[in-house]
């Protein structure tokens, strides 16, 4: 299986789009500081995840959430999900 996960950091409450083969390492290398391009963005929180049967679907969907468009799909598919994440935070959820 290929993963598409979305992470918001708790930091800047923006989203991190990747996709991966093993959902719950890729998260800790990003916690851990493993991964440069998200190490000062820490720390980060799973908030969606879908799963597919080819790479190439996987990578697809990655770069459509990727897009304008996608953002504000997500956006409306975790629109409770983060409606509770600000509440409880006391932060404004920017997304991007």
């Amino acid at each position: 299986m290929f993963y598409v996960y979305i992470l918001l950091s708790l930091t800047d409450y923006k989203f991190y789009i990747g996709f991966t083969q093993d959902v719950a390492k890729r998260v800790k290398e990003h916690n851990s500081g493993k991964v440069p391009s998200t190490q000062p963005r820490r720390p980060f929180e799973i908030v969606y995840y879908e799963a597919h049967l080819s790479q190439e679907d996987a990578q697809r969907r990655e770069r459509y959430f990727k897009t304008s468009k996608g953002k504000t799909t997500l956006k409306q598919i975790l629109k409770d999900s983060l409606e509770n994440i600000r509440r409880t935070s006391g932060k404004h959820f920017i997304g991007g």
